[in-house]
């Protein structure tokens, strides 16, 4: 693997700067103080972001830098950061480069020898996941599923499994869409949690079984506007038989018509690949 470059002293910093996801009061004391002191300040939408940087009197430059300009006009910034000049990187709302541009800057400044500097702040993914009440030790974040209902459930699908608890974004308009189809994929008795306008107004944190879950947004228009986040409970390995496939409770009683529990059992995880104790109980169970 490559490694980046070594860094050049004598070029300014790129701040990568989290900004509020709604609730202004939630940007930082260091966030404001960097974004008053740069030079530049690289944006996702520079209309969005003057109207933030009016609110707490920041005169600081603004250019665009989304994803339709990020690969080609990146060099004007990294331009300036070997000039000297410290630039500042927001999105729209939250942590840049979180299913936002910036990915491409980020990388060439670092290639650059240009030193990078987090200053951290509000993420949607992780508010949500501070209040959802589902495990928060291990999770994947899988940022917006594809728009087509093809690919989508192919994604859902590859997951399916998966035992962390899962984060998506969604578009409200396939928020109910997307509901649908992790209720056919993960099961209707899923538990899955939906943050909606985080920190905002009309903040929404309703937990309920993904079969309630699209019931409920579907009956309410007004659970399918604005920013959603989407958090499903882990895949959990089924228990006694429903372990089990049919082929390898078949084989296991063919086994006991001629072996002792046991060995039975354990002849039967050869055979099968199903785990050996899960087969001695469900042995226990039908000898006795």
């Amino acid at each position: 693997m490559a490694d980046f470059g070594a860094q050049n002293v004598s070029a300014g910093t790129l701040y990568v700067v989290a900004t509020p996801i709604g609730n202004l009061e939630d940007i930082s004391a260091r966030a404001l103080r960097v974004l008053t002191e740069v030079s530049l300040i690289a944006a996702e939408d520079t209309r969005h972001s003057q109207r933030l940087l009016q609110h707490f009197g920041i005169s600081t430059p603004l250019q665009a830098c989304h994803e339709h300009n990020e690969r080609d006009q990146g060099g004007r910034f990294i331009a300036r950061l070997l000039a000297g000049d410290d630039v500042a990187l927001i999105s729209d709302a939250g942590t840049p480069l979180i299913s936002d541009p910036g990915f491409h800057l980020v990388r060439q400044a670092r290639v650059a020898g240009v030193r990078v500097v987090p200053v951290p702040g509000a993420c949607a993914l992780v508010a949500a996941l501070s209040a959802a009440g589902l495990p928060s030790d291990r999770f994947i974040f899988e940022g917006f599923l594809p728009a087509k209902a093809a690919a989508r459930c192919a994604r859902l699908e590859s997951i399916k499994e998966e035992p962390r608890t899962l984060i998506f974004y969604e578009a409200p308009h396939r928020l109910l869409e997307s509901l649908r189809d992790m209720g056919k994929i993960f099961g209707a008795d899923r538990l899955a949690v939906l943050g909606r306008e985080l920190t905002k107004t009309f903040e929404t944190l309703k937990g309920l079984p993904l079969g309630e879950l699209s019931d409920w947004v579907a009956a309410d228009a007004n659970q399918q506007r604005g920013e959603c986040v989407l958090l499903v409970a882990g895949w959990q390995a089924p228990e006694g038989e429903s372990a089990v496939t049919a082929e390898a409770l078949r084989v296991l009683d063919l086994l006991l018509e001629d072996l002792p529990v046991k060995r039975a059992a354990a002849v039967a995880a050869e055979i099968t690949g199903a785990r050996k104790n899960v087969l001695y109980q469900i042995a226990l169970e039908r000898k006795g």
